[in-house]
């Protein structure tokens, strides 16, 4: 069961700890970030791939949280697009 632990949470900056998770979503969700242009930094750190969880920053000019929910729902849709895709293709 995935979960996500809020360790810090302001206005312009996030930090999550992701467990459950690896690099796959982290990598595409830290460059679906970089989409928006008032992105200040999206990175995250993954001590050790077998045991690790990942830790997710996200700092942001005007609203952290809402950045990371518009990446997510394009990262979903982008996600449904391919699906749609690839069903043709079968």
């Amino acid at each position: 069961m995935k979960k996500v632990n809020i360790l810090e949470d302001t206005k312009t900056r996030l930090k999550l700890e992701i467990r459950g998770e690896t690099h796959t979503l982290c990598n595409a969700l830290r460059k679906e970030l970089w989409e928006d242009k008032d992105l200040i930094a999206a990175a995250y750190h993954l001590e050790h791939p077998m045991i690790g969880h990942p830790t997710f920053i996200v700092e942001h000019k005007k609203d952290a949280k809402k950045a990371l929910h518009a990446a997510v729902a394009r990262l979903i849709k982008k996600n449904e697009e391919l699906k749609e895709k690839f069903k043709k293709l079968i």
